[in-house]
């Protein structure tokens, strides 16, 4: 091991004053402790003071810290890693995904149509029946459900399948708001049609879903019930080792149920939110909500609760066919796509995206927006770029979020800019294979280049996006950690005969970094979290296994066995949290 010399300069800091202190009230000993600092020092032993940590070391020298009353816990040998953290959820929604009813697993376009015939069951007829977040990258067949389809299983109710910016519709959808051979599309996006009789296919694109008229009757849930839901998620998020997230498009609501969550004790994840901002409609209306968000209360540095900054959308999606992208998507039977042009959707124009990002850097908010094609990736730089010769821009960290499709040049633009990257590696295991099929393998080269990111010394941070279900394999865009350090090393998708261009795989220590001091940095946590050095808060993990030596194959399935927030266990595999 790496730390006997290594690790006693820290520890010097600490002695000529730790003894003339309260003794430590924990003392972690006996095991492997990744501090993931700038030399990724490994110690046997911390020491946690109320919530900060006053001691990484030696076993001998931080147990002569102990007193009477510190709780002493052999790791036996286990691993240490500090907190891991998500740098985009979206849990309010992702709670409540299944107050209504539990959603069954979906894997096939028989199984959608399924789901949908049951819903005709307890949902009146003339009633909206939605289906979201089921994405046709992640279907068997690999495309939308047709109009025939839908209209087959509900030809009584109004239907939509709702892949983000995206949808299926059958024809009582149509029908019902008013879409037909003569509608019109005002603004961003397109509603599909067929090239003979110019009648709408049922295909929407690029948020066209705005003029579907209705919504599905929904349960309707308490303020409690939307509390102790969150709290149960935050709860899994714990217990896969997760201690902090951004969550990248909260309301007031969403922020005012963690605030009740933190007054009651009950908030277990530390919470770095962007504030959703609509860029539709008057630009002196979007720059005065960007004013609103400046001037917000919770933009003090709290560190459990803080508005950090922005998030806009730029494109749609790769799991949907509208990521704004370079070059043409190319005519697709998986995504319905038939103009050999079609490059995806822009929702900002550029002209109007500049004022957008600099009223948000004058402001000293982060700016993010959803960037998934090499397109968006672009423009967004291109944006940066133009603002940074007007004023700094680096020191408010202005972010990519997706940032799928990337290229080299757009890698060192980051770098010279300062500009941070949230990337969903889960994405690469559930969609390359749709994704080889639908643009070749070549033009996925700079599909998450994470190692080419590393090497420019651009900061890119680890999440998930997820947006539905609890349960971290379960969910929507699955929110296990390990799954996606595994991915980041293995670079190998589901189903898929090879790993993505191996040559962007990072190293165990990086995929670490990646969901720890990254992400902190990226959260604007880098002075109290992501890792293990004294003075810094005590959030940190135990695993079941040593995911720098075991198998690579093994890492994926690692188990946390306690998690810390703050010096307080908040899970335990093996009692309840404290």
């Amino acid at each position: 091991m790496r730390h006997l010399g290594s690790v006693l300069l820290t520890l010097s800091l600490l002695l000529s004053t730790a003894r003339a202190q309260q003794p430590p009230d924990l003392i972690l000993h006996g095991g492997k402790i990744a501090t993931v600092d700038d030399e990724f020092r490994i110690a046997e032993a911390i020491a946690i003071a109320g919530e900060r940590i006053v001691a990484v070391g030696t076993d001998g020298e931080v147990l002569k810290l102990r007193g009477d009353d510190t709780n002493v816990v052999d790791l036996a040998g286990k691993l240490v890693l500090p907190g891991l953290m998500d740098s985009h959820t979206h849990s309010g929604g992702a709670a409540m995904t299944e107050f209504d009813h539990e959603l069954p697993d979906m894997h096939s376009v028989e199984d959608v149509l399924d789901y949908i015939e049951s819903r005709t069951r307890a949902v009146p007829e003339g009633e909206w029946i939605a289906v979201r977040q089921v994405f046709i990258t992640r279907l068997r067949e690999r495309r939308y459900p047709t109009r025939a389809e839908l209209d087959r299983v509900a030809p009584k109710h109004p239907v939509v399948f709702s892949t983000g910016p995206d949808a299926a519709v059958n024809s009582l959808a149509l029908s019902t708001s008013g879409i037909d051979k003569d509608f019109r599309v005002v603004g961003s996006g397109q509603i599909e049609r067929d090239p003979v009789t110019g009648e709408p296919t049922g295909i929407l694109r690029g948020g066209t879903q705005r003029y579907l008229k209705g919504s599905p009757p929904t349960r309707e849930a308490t303020a409690e019930d939307r509390a102790r839901r969150l709290a149960q998620l935050l709860a899994d998020y714990n217990s896969v080792g997760i201690t902090s997230i951004g969550d990248r498009s909260t309301s007031e609501s969403d922020l005012a149920r963690y605030a009740a969550l933190l007054e009651q004790g009950k908030l277990t994840v530390r919470v770095a939110a962007s504030y959703r901002v609509e860029t539709s409609g008057e630009l002196d209306e979007v720059i005065s909500q960007i004013d609103r968000v400046a001037k917000h209360p919770l933009r003090r540095d709290d560190p459990m609760l803080r508005v950090i900054g922005i998030k806009t959308f730029l494109d749609g999606g790769m799991l949907t066919g509208s990521a704004y992208m370079r070059q043409p998507w190319g005519v697709s039977e998986i995504y319905s796509i038939r103009d050999p042009d079609y490059r995806g959707v822009l929702f900002i124009p550029p002209e109007r995206l500049v004022p957008i990002v600099r009223a948000t850097i004058e402001r000293k908010l982060q700016f993010t927006a959803h960037s998934v094609g090499d397109g968006a990736v672009h423009t967004l730089l291109d944006a940066y770029e133009q603002v940074s010769r007007e004023m700094p821009i680096r020191e408010t960290r202005p972010c990519i979020t997706h940032s799928n499709f990337m290229s080299h040049e757009a890698v060192e633009t980051m770098a010279r800019l300062g500009v941070v990257a949230d990337i969903q590696p889960a994405w690469l295991y559930l969609d390359t294979g749709t994704l080889v099929a639908q643009f070749g393998y070549d033009r996925l080269r700079y599909f998450q280049p994470l190692r080419t990111i590393f090497e420019q010394d651009v900061i890119a941070g680890g999440g998930s996006d997820h947006m539905q279900k609890i349960g971290s394999l379960r969910s929507i865009n699955p929110y296990n950690p390990f799954l996606g350090m595994w991915v980041t090393i293995a670079r190998q998708a589901r189903n898929f005969d090879r790993p993505l261009h191996p040559q962007e795989a990072l190293s165990r220590e990086q995929a670490i970094r990646f969901y720890t001091a990254n992400n902190a940095y990226l959260l604007f946590h880098e002075h109290r979290t992501g890792t293990l050095e004294i003075g810094k808060l005590a959030d940190l993990i135990v695993l079941d296994r040593d995911i720098l030596t075991c198998p690579v194959d093994d890492i994926r399935d690692t188990k946390v066995l306690s998690t810390y927030l703050g010096g307080r266990l908040v899970y335990s595999a093996e009692q309840p949290a404290e």
